[in-house]
């Protein structure tokens, strides 16, 4: 015997307008799958809690490789000499794993300071990289976006904070909860 209430239109169900993490209805679209990270982009640009800015690889690298001096120096600079110049070091190599899945994102607050990451610093994410427990990860919950380490408890996910000044966040069974990509690196400017 058929349920009656199974199926079509019923009043009442559904998802209730205004309920999801937008505030308002929300409709179903078709994209093409080659744009779907750059919709996700947008609109993670628009939920975030420490972060300030999404930036793209594309078209930001260019190759310009820098001398490194491999002797190390407790405090000065490196003899300018021709002989202690050993290599050329290109940062675009040294940050990024794979160009196509990796972009920056600019942090605001002190929740990471631990883990070095402090305010304004540029954070390196790269999608392509598996997350493991006590990586550094990028994180949509309920579409916020923040940069904490990953953890588990009681077999659930956790966010931890790099400063005893906050709290752990407990993803719980009803949480929108996904691993945006792991933070392999983090760029910081002097004044």
């Amino acid at each position: 015997m058929k349920n009656k209430n199974w199926g079509g239109l019923r009043k009442g169900a559904g998802r209730k307008v205004g309920s999801g993490v937008y505030g308002e209805g929300t409709k179903v679209i078709r994209v093409p799958e080659s744009r779907v990270y750059d919709i996700r982009d947008y609109l993670a640009r628009m939920q975030s809690s420490n972060i300030v800015e999404f930036l793209s690889t594309e078209n930001n690298l260019n190759t310009n490789p820098r001398v490194l001096f491999e002797h190390k120096v407790a405090a000065g600079f490196p003899s300018p000499a021709d002989d202690h110049a050993e290599k050329k070091l290109d940062l675009n190599d040294y940050l990024i794993g794979q160009k196509e899945t990796t972009f920056f994102v600019r942090i605001k607050g002190d929740s990471m300071i631990d883990a070095s990451i402090h305010d304004g610093d540029i954070v390196i994410i790269d999608r392509s990289r598996q997350a493991k427990i006590g990586d550094i990860v990028l994180a949509s919950i309920d579409g916020d976006f923040t940069v904490k380490i990953l953890s588990k408890q009681g077999g659930r996910p956790r966010l931890l904070p790099a400063n005893e000044k906050y709290q752990p966040i407990d993803i719980k069974k009803d949480t929108t909860f996904e691993i945006w990509g792991k933070v392999t690196g983090a760029v910081r400017k002097f004044k």
